[in-house]
C-alpha cells in the first residue's frame, strides 16, 4: 500500500511565561517575564497507509492534540517535516483541505442558531460539490447515522450527540482523502456509539478513506484500528498492530466465576482477587507462575461453580501498564 502521510522527526516547543499570584506580580510581569519552554513533541516519526484506520493514544498531555493539529495545518512545528497527501500541511492549506476532513469534539463546527442542513449545504458550496453527488453523499450519511429528522433543528437545540454525528457528516460531504477524529463520540450513547463505528466502517471500505482517531475510549480503537500509534511525553513509545502489543502484554488472564452457593474467600498463590461477593468471584491470574488449568481445578475442588468466564485483559489495562512503566515505553 502506498504512504499517504510521513512524518519525520517532528518538534513542537511552546514558550510560555509563569508568574506568582497577586497584582503587584501581575505588574511585574508586564516588565521582568519569566519564561518556561515546553516540548510537546521531541522529534516523533511515523508513517500511515492509504485507508487505514489508525488509532492515534497516549495520556493527556502526551501531544497528541499539537500532532493532529500539525497535520491539519493549523499548528507550526518548530522543526521537522510532514508530508500529507502530497502537502505540507501548514504551506499549502488551501489545496491541502480540499482533501481533509476534521472533527475536533470540543470545537464549534456547526452554525450554532441554524439547523445543521444549512452549514452542510455551505460545504457544498465552499468545496463545489455537485448537486447530484451532494444529495447522494448527503442522503447516504443522514440515513445511517439516522439524521432525517434532527438535521433540520437548530444546532443550539440538539444534544452533543446528535452535534457530533452532523459533525462528522459536514466532514465527509466532500468526500475527504484523510479525515482527522479528535474525540469524535464524545456525547454519544451506546447505541449511537455503535452506528457511529459501523458508520465509519462504511465509509472506509467505500471511499477508501484514512482516518486517525485520537480517543480516551478504548473499546472505540479496539472495533476500528488494526494499527495504533502510542505517544508518551512527546515520543512515539509504539507504532504496529493492535493484536502485536496485546500478545506481548497478555501474560494475564481474568478469570470470572459464578457460584451457585456461597463461598468463602479465594486465596491461591499468583492470583489476584480482583473483586468476590457471595456469588461471583473476579480473578486476575499471572500465567507466567501458574497455569490457567491449575487454577480452574482449584476453584472446580473448592466451589460451587455454575459458570466460568476466561477472558484477555481488556487494552485499557495494557495501555496503563506501557504509561506507568518507568520510561513509558513498549
Amino acid at each position: 500500500m502506498t504512504s499517504i502521510i510521513t512524518v519525520k522527526n517532528l518538534k513542537k516547543v511552546y514558550k510560555t511565561h509563569t508568574r506568582k499570584e497577586g497584582l503587584s506580580n501581575a505588574i511585574k510581569s508586564l516588565f521582568n517575564r519569566k519564561y518556561e519552554y515546553k516540548q510537546a513533541l521531541k522529534g516523533i516519526s511515523f508513517e500511515i497507509e492509504e485507508g487505514e484506520i489508525v488509532g492515534f493514544i497516549g495520556p493527556n498531555g502526551a501531544g497528541k492534540s499539537t500532532t493532529i493539529k500539525a497535520l491539519s495545518g493549523f499548528l507550526y512545528p518548530t522543526s521537522g517535516e510532514v508530508v500529507s497527501l502530497g502537502f505540507t500541511p501548514w504551506k499549502d492549506r488551501v489545496d491541502y483541505v480540499a482533501n481533509l476532513g476534521v472533527v475536533l469534539g470540543q470545537k464549534a463546527q456547526l452554525w450554532w442558531d441554524l439547523p445543521a442542513i444549512d452549514t452542510f449545504y455551505l460545504s457544498k458550496d465552499v468545496y463545489g460539490i455537485k448537486e447530484s453527488t451532494f444529495k447522494s453523499r448527503l442522503n447516504f450519511m443522514v440515513k445511517l447515522l439516522d439524521l432525517e429528522k434532527v438535521m433540520h433543528t437548530p444546532v443550539r437545540d440538539m444534544s452533543l450527540g446528535e452535534r457530533m454525528k452532523c459533525k462528522l457528516v459536514a466532514a465527509l460531504l466532500h468526500n475527504p482523502k484523510l479525515v482527522l477524529l479528535d474525540e469524535p463520540s464524545i456525547g454519544l450513547d451506546v447505541i449511537a456509539k455503535d452506528k457511529f463505528r459501523d458508520f465509519i466502517k462504511l465509509v472506509n471500505k467505500k471511499y477508501k478513506t484514512t482516518f486517525i482517531i485520537t480517543t480516551h475510549d478504548m473499546q472505540e480503537i479496539e472495533r476500528l484500528c488494526k494499527k495504533i500509534i502510542i505517544i508518551n511525553n512527546g515520543q512515539i513509545v509504539y507504532d504496529g498492530l493492535l493484536k502485536d502489543i496485546k500478545k506481548k502484554y497478555l501474560s494475564n488472564k481474568f478469570i470470572d466465576v459464578k457460584l451457585e452457593t456461597k463461598g468463602e474467600k479465594f486465596k491461591l498463590r499468583y492470583c489476584k482477587v480482583v473483586e468476590q461477593n457471595e456469588y461471583e468471584i473476579k480473578i486476575e491470574v499471572n500465567t507466567t507462575k501458574i497455569k490457567v488449568k491449575e487454577v480452574i481445578n482449584s476453584l472446580l475442588s473448592n466451589y460451587d461453580v455454575a459458570d466460568i468466564l476466561i477472558s484477555d485483559p481488556p487494552i485499557e489495562t495494557i495501555i496503563q501498564q506501557i504509561f506507568r512503566s518507568k520510561d513509558g515505553k513498549v
